[in-house]
């Protein structure tokens, strides 16, 4: 990890000041040297339930990093895919994975790794915490606490595979991963580990949820909490999109209809009652970020040290933002089936040149940032059903999202009339619905797709090195296995 080194050079010089420190007597230490009145020893962390929710929290709030889904991680995911043509060609704002020219030692490969392996390890370390304190925490808060800690390692190592390793159905997941680390670590000792293939990553994925589903509370008692915290239907909405990525349709319905009604409204009738607005645009321009379309988002606060360059709005806004990218004016909002009164529309800002203000607070930037919401789990469902040839489903799901942004639309005969069409269809409407959410880079993927040219940005098929990001330099020089 990219910073044991300098971990492990800390625990000398803590060694060494402790040594020195034993010479001083008790008093001169009391009076001239006192502890922070906020220290906390790290045997006493799990002595009350306010220091464990502590914990707890800070597990989000290492998802929450500027560079992993407090920002950057999005900014990368959709900047690479085809719908915004770069303004500044300036290095801090993803211009490398605009123009796919990564290497092993851009700092949006090195930070993204970093900051979710740091992630993964808070968790890591926070699960042992638990197993070791177990005589401290209520055993059934330490249940629903664990499952939260693996819903945060499973979205984290999802966004490492996603990005660093081939797609799961190219091989069907025999590709070299990542390294899958499970173990608390507090230094060096530990950090070369050989990549588990990116089907061992996904099985660890997949347990990790299923193990949250089950330990998770149904809902929590507001609707802050419901968005910003893991519940069961969290873990389940997440399972359709890692089911999905596999090509596991059959699995990506069974997860779905525990929380998708039979029949329209849509909607989940156990736990949290996820549905969608009546009005697309509630949840981001209301500023309402906590409805039951909001299944789980990053809430940004001023406490939060996302600078301008990090955050979405930021790079793909021009007021507020800095017009780092605008829209691409051959891209998505070119479609003529996307209609001028769709409320999707509104999501769309400027005169000649287009940009995206689905994320439109001016500086600190504190829009929420969805990381699923319910919409993706209808389509997730409907491209599942297509695959497996229920199309009057797929169907039914598909015009349920379109209708509820443009309520007299109806798809053409021949883009629903058969399989691949419909899968087509749906794949477009993800393009429209989730503009700005970070879903397009892994969408192209999945599917091996080749990611198409835009501006001066060339296409990128399937069997070039551009097509995932490369290997951090930080850990090919301190992890000898990989």
């Amino acid at each position: 990890m990219n910073n044991k080194k300098y971990k492990t050079l800390k625990q000398g010089i803590q060694s060494i000041m402790i040594t020195v420190l034993c010479f001083i007597s008790c008093s001169e230490q009391e009076y001239l040297h006192p502890d922070p009145t906020t220290y906390i020893p790290q045997e006493q962390t799990f002595d009350t339930p306010e220091r464990v929710l502590a914990l707890v929290n800070g597990l989000y709030r290492g998802m929450k990093d500027q560079q992993f889904y407090g920002g950057r991680y999005y900014i990368y995911c959709e900047v690479r895919g085809e719908e915004y043509i770069n303004r500044t060609a300036n290095l801090f704002t993803a211009f490398d994975s605009w123009n796919h020219t990564l290497n092993a030692g851009s700092n949006e490969v090195q930070n993204l790794w970093a900051a979710a392996y740091r992630t993964i390890n808070l968790c890591n370390v926070f699960l042992q915490g638990l197993v070791d304190n177990a005589d401290k925490v209520d055993p059934e808060a330490a249940t629903a606490y664990a499952a939260e800690a693996k819903f945060v390692r499973a979205v984290s190592y999802f966004a490492l595979v996603t990005l660093y390793a081939r797609p799961y159905i190219e091989n069907n997941g025999n590709a070299p991963g990542l390294p899958l680390r499970l173990l608390a670590e507090t230094s060096s000792a530990n950090n070369s580990l050989a990549r588990s293939t990116v089907a061992e990553v996904y099985a660890q994925i997949l347990k990790d949820l299923d193990e949250a589903e089950t330990g998770l509370p149904l809902s929590y008692d507001t609707p802050m909490l419901n968005t910003t915290r893991a519940h069961r239907n969290t873990a389940i909405a997440f399972k359709t999109r890692v089911y999905l990525t596999m090509g596991n349709y059959s699995m990506v319905i069974q997860e779905a209809q525990k929380i998708v009604s039979a029949n329209a409204p849509y909607r989940a009738e156990t736990g949290v009652a996820h549905a969608l607005q009546d009005d697309a645009t509630i949840p981001f321009l209301s500023n309402n970020y906590t409805t039951t379309e909001s299944i789980f988002s990053m809430p940004m606060t001023d406490l939060d040290s996302t600078t301008g360059q990090s955050s979405i709005g930021y790079n793909l806004n021009t007021s507020p933002g800095n017009s780092e990218y605008n829209l691409n004016p051959l891209g998505i909002i070119a479609d003529t089936e996307w209609r001028e009164n769709d409320q999707r529309r509104l999501f769309i800002t400027g005169g000649a040149t287009k940009y995206l203000k689905k994320y439109s607070k001016p500086s600190p930037f504190l829009d929420y940032i969805p990381v699923i919401r319910y919409a993706e789990v209808l389509l997730n469902y409907a491209e599942a059903a297509a695959h497996v040839e229920d199309l009057d489903k797929a169907r039914d799901l598909l015009t349920y999202v379109r209708n509820r942004a443009d309520a007299s639309y109806q798809f053409p005969t021949s883009a629903i009339n058969n399989v691949d069409a419909l899968i087509q269809t749906i794949l477009h409407e993800r393009r429209i619905e989730f503009l700005g959410e970070g879903l397009r880079s892994n969408d192209l993927l999945r599917t091996l797709q080749t990611i198409p040219a835009k501006g001066t940005a060339p296409a990128v098929s399937p069997t070039e090195e551009a097509y995932i990001f490369p290997l951090p330099n930080s850990e090919l020089l301190t992890n000898k296995d990989l």
